[in-house]
């Protein structure tokens, strides 16, 4: 399957595909327990002068946001830097550093490429191109300010699923 077909896989406005995560520093998880985030899956790589620009824009940014739930993965597709050299430039870097991403996220027509998966695991964005200041604002602030999804209960352990126990459910109970 092309690179083009596996990334049609990902369609704005519909949930979200999940993928296995491994970051440099050899963390896995699944891109799905990051549900109630604001999630930018950004692939970029070192030849690529408009990502040399939006790297550090995304990496500010995080700085300035994370506090409000937002998560940014950076994804390099490229070999031609050592992996020494890329663990020199992740070492400045807050946002996380992906080493591994396996899943139907992939650059479109070239990098940077950027996805942005809403609290709820909705695709809002995915398009290849850099972001701006101006853009980042213009597509994450309202994502921000969306409240996080309610969890869902896990069914009990006779099948029935059961109210997450909250003050105001407690306090029905007594």
């Amino acid at each position: 399957m092309s690179q083009n077909a596996i990334a049609a896989q990902v369609k704005v406005g519909q949930p979200a595909p999940n993928a296995r995560l491994e970051t440099w520093n050899g963390e896995k998880y699944d891109l799905a327990s990051l549900r109630g985030k604001v999630v930018v899956i950004n692939f970029w790589a070192t030849w690529c002068v408009p990502c040399r620009k939006e790297l550090p824009l995304l990496d500010g940014y995080y700085r300035q946001m994370k506090d409000h739930g937002l998560v940014v993965l950076a994804a390099t597709t490229e070999d031609s830097v050592g992996e020494r050299d890329l663990r020199k430039l992740f070492a400045f870097l807050a946002i996380t550093s992906l080493h591994r991403l396996r899943g139907p996220y992939q650059p479109m027509e070239g990098v940077p490429t950027n996805y942005v998966i809403d609290r709820a695991g909705v695709v809002r964005y995915a398009k290849a191109g850099a972001f701006d200041l101006n853009a980042l604002n213009t597509i994450l602030i309202p994502l921000l300010r969306e409240p996080a999804p309610a969890p869902v209960p896990l069914p009990a352990a006779g099948g029935v699923a059961e109210a997450p126990k909250t003050p105001a459910t407690l306090a029905l109970r007594r």
